[in-house]
């Protein structure tokens, strides 16, 4: 895949740590949001939006403003150093923060309303972009930077919820680790830093549920000790590049702080008795650039067909006009098969689709297709127009996929289950292949590639 010229995922202009995506970067971004949105709901996860910009005040009780400042960008409000003017609004002299994690605000979500330990464990989800103060020497691509997203993610548990939820998460990893054919990953336990919040005990508990719940999930782990965050010990899920680097990407931290700092309590069982919940820290992904890099990196630049900005392009032969208006208009009917205005919309399936009406060779347009790492390529040319309108056949040839093999399966069975419908149609109806063409109508070719992403291929 292409990352560099017009369709480069991210712009190259130098930017102080925060890219600017193409569309076609955005897309992978959303499709990857849209993966992981899709299994919330059977992990009981409900998706939040919180604030980017919060006061001093909030960040000083997080604890984040005494443990993480320097890793923080603080925003200046207007007045905020000319001492406390008449007629300015409350508040308006105050410093703030631009947050670096979203924990503090899912804090004030749980705390915005009375709970019960019937209401337990309460999962909050969010995509938020987060900004992070790193060194400029640090920052690396799409791997380290400052503004980036996050699948972050906060537990909200009972004590004797907490060894369910982490073995839940462990399962979630696993999950969309498997998904993406990422091949192995690494476990690690990071125990308690130098500075830390809370007293020694807690630590102890903490690590010691987290070390139980690795050792029940069977996989292998190793200890870093002294990484844990300042509020609690975490689980880091790492994948290594192909200089051997290793990259955090999903994470699970177990925190007794935040809770006490924001006197977050529920109902117990017991009348007019409270009791402190537990906050348990979680990424399946971490940053969506940094997971995006490393895809990027395994699949040398091809993404799967389901996430894929290059899904398939439309190549014609000979520079005769019709071919290239029924170019287009094939085009428009391939990227949005079921379209339709209004709320209608939201149900309508989308495909990314190009098309090359240059006047370049067909052999040229085909080395350029598999360069930028279409999957599909089809071939119109004045023989593929000899048919009425909705008999038109376009020639589809998979061009490159990092699941080739599977893809050929899947193209595979659907010819043959198109050949078999046809056989008792008009000759015209039925499924023709060109070498290693296959001749699809529109309509056969748009249900080719819901085959193909419904299998997240």
């Amino acid at each position: 895949m292409a990352l560099s010229g017009s369709r480069s995922l991210k712009s190259k202009r130098p930017r102080p740590g925060s890219p600017l995506f193409q569309p076609s970067g955005t897309h992978v971004l959303q499709k990857l949001q849209a993966f992981l949105r899709a299994q919330y709901p059977s992990y009981g996860f409900q998706e939040v939006l919180t604030p980017t910009v919060y006061k001093k005040r909030l960040w000083e009780t997080s604890g984040h403003w005494d443990n993480y400042k320097d890793d923080m960008f603080a925003v200046v409000g207007r007045g905020a150093q000319g001492g406390q003017d008449p007629g300015r609004q409350t508040g308006e002299n105050e410093e703030y923060g631009l947050k670096p994690m979203n924990c503090p605000g899912h804090c004030l979500l749980f705390q915005s309303q009375k709970r019960s330990y019937k209401d337990l464990p309460i999962r909050y989800a969010d995509f938020s972009p987060l900004h992070r103060n790193e060194l400029s020497g640090a920052l690396s691509g799409l791997t380290r930077l400052r503004r980036f997203h996050q699948d972050d993610g906060h537990i909200f548990c009972r004590h004797d919820q907490i060894m369910q939820e982490i073995t839940e998460t462990l399962r979630f990893v696993h999950l969309v680790y498997q998904t993406f054919n990422l091949g192995t990953y690494k476990l690690r336990l990071g125990t308690r830093p130098e500075h830390f919040v809370g007293s020694v005990d807690e630590w102890d508990k903490a690590e010691t549920r987290l070390r139980l719940a690795l050792d029940d999930s069977g996989r292998v782990y190793d200890i870093n000790h002294g990484d844990g965050a300042f509020y609690g010990p975490k689980i880091d899920i790492l994948l290594t590049d192909a200089d051997g680097k290793d990259h955090q990407t999903a994470t699970i931290q177990l925190d007794f702080q935040l809770p006490k700092r924001f006197a977050l309590e529920y109902d117990t069982s017991v009348s007019n008795e409270k009791n402190m919940p537990i906050l348990i820290h979680r990424a399946i992904v971490g940053s969506l650039e940094r997971f995006t890099a490393l895809l990027l990196e395994s699949y040398s630049g091809r993404l799967p067909f389901w996430m894929s900005p290059y899904q398939l392009i439309i190549l014609t032969v000979g520079e005769k006009a019709n071919v290239r208006q029924r170019a287009e208009i094939m085009a428009r009917q391939l990227a949005f098969p079921d379209a339709r205005p209004g709320a209608q919309a939201l149900k309508a399936r989308k495909f990314m689709v190009d098309c090359d009406n240059s006047n370049q060779s067909l052999g040229k347009k085909i080395i350029d297709a598999r360069k930028k790492g279409y999957s599909l390529y089809a071939v119109l040319g004045e023989r593929n127009l000899e048919q009425p309108p909705g008999m038109q056949t376009l020639d589809v040839t998979l061009s490159s996929h990092p699941k080739e093999q599977d893809v050929q399966k899947v193209m595979e069975d659907f010819l043959q289950s198109q050949i078999q419908t046809s056989q008792s149609e008009s000759s015209e109806g039925r499924i023709a292949t060109r070498d290693a063409a296959t001749s699809l109508t529109v309509q056969q070719c748009q249900e080719l590639m819901t085959e193909i992403e419904s299998k997240y291929l």
